[in-house]
Order: structure tokens, then sequence, then C-alpha cells
């Protein structure tokens, strides 16, 4: 958790920040609304600073505003009011937005806060690469089961062919041998 600059005081518990995390077109983000609580300002003074420093937050990860649909999409996932709150679509700072916003707000939680945020969000990604990891691991593991499988069935079916040819070799032995006629004469039945 991030202190103050004292290194006393907890300013915000680990698990808030991450639940004010979103997956919006595919990056993780963060809310103006719920930024400018973290930071102890209005959020209207937050977009201030930003639309003051515009050049500072580019479209790509840095910062975007949320179409009617993704916001409507976002207050029926969060359970927001209809008639209370936000009423136009918030901006979403993603992480390097977030890195900025410590440049343009000044304040000591600012600072502070902002530093907590970068480190969930890495924090998160190394949650991410490491559960990529695993997943490629067991893919690993999977696909050499499968082929050992593939191997055995083939050994099934090899021994199951050697038990087939057993069976036919046994079945002729074991039946009755017509009785032949020797080739020749037989010279004891005819000279009577």
């Amino acid at each position: 958790m991030a202190k103050t600059a004292t290194n006393q005081e907890i300013l915000v518990p680990d698990e808030v920040v991450m639940n004010q995390i979103y997956i919006i077109r595919g990056q993780k983000v963060m809310l103006d609304k719920d930024l400018a609580i973290l930071y102890g300002v209005v959020t209207g003074n937050l977009n201030k600073a930003v639309k003051r420093n515009i050049k500072r937050f580019p479209d790509d990860n840095f910062m975007f505003q949320l179409t009617d649909e993704e916001f409507k999409n976002l207050i029926f996932q969060i359970g927001t009011s209809s008639w209370g709150g936000t009423r136009k679509p918030p901006f979403a700072f993603g992480e390097m937005g977030v890195a900025m916003l410590s440049g343009i707000l000044n304040s000591d939680r600012a600072i502070s806060v902002n530093i907590q945020i970068l480190r969930i969000f890495t924090r998160m990604r190394q949650l991410l690469t490491d559960t990529t990891d695993i997943r490629l691991q067991i893919e690993q593991v999977k696909n050499a089961v499968e082929k050992q499988n593939r191997r055995h069935d083939s050994h099934d079916k090899n021994i199951e062919l050697i038990f087939q040819y057993l069976d036919r070799l046994q079945e002729t032995a074991e039946k009755p041998k017509p009785e032949t006629k020797g080739i020749g004469f037989d010279i004891g039945k005819g000279n009577k």
C-alpha cells in the first residue's frame, strides 16, 4: 500500500483502487470520477486540469471519453442510479494517462495516490504475465499428454492386431485336419 510523504499513513486500501479499474476497449482504465475521489478533488476540476494540459493526453492509451453505448453498459455493470451521479460519458484514463496526471495535479495526496495506482497497474500486468506463463505451461503439458495418448492408442491398436493374428493361428491349429490319402500305390489292397 502506498503511504504519504511521511511514510506513516496509509492513503487508500489497494482493493479499493483495484475495484475501480475497468477493462474498456481492451485496456485497463480508471474513470475520471473515481480518480477525482482518490486524489481528493472535484471531478470537474480534474477534467479542467486535463483540458488545460490536453497535449499530455493523446488518444492512444492515455485518455478517451466513453461513447454513450459504453457509458450505458458501464452503468449497467456497476449499478449506478439512473437519477443520480454522472449524466455524460466520463473520461477514462489508461495507465500512461494516470501517470501523466501526476504532472498536472501537484498536491502531495495526488502524487502519493498516483504512485499507488501505478504500482497496482504494474502488479496487475505482472499477474497477467504470470497467468499467461501458467497457461502456456498447462498447454504444453496437455499437448504432451495428448501425444502420449495417441502413442498409446497406436500401441493398443498394434497389440489388438497381434492378438487377432494369434487367435487366427490358434483357430487353425485347433481345427481337425482332414484325412489325406498318401501319394503312391497301395499295394496291399488291390492284389488280394
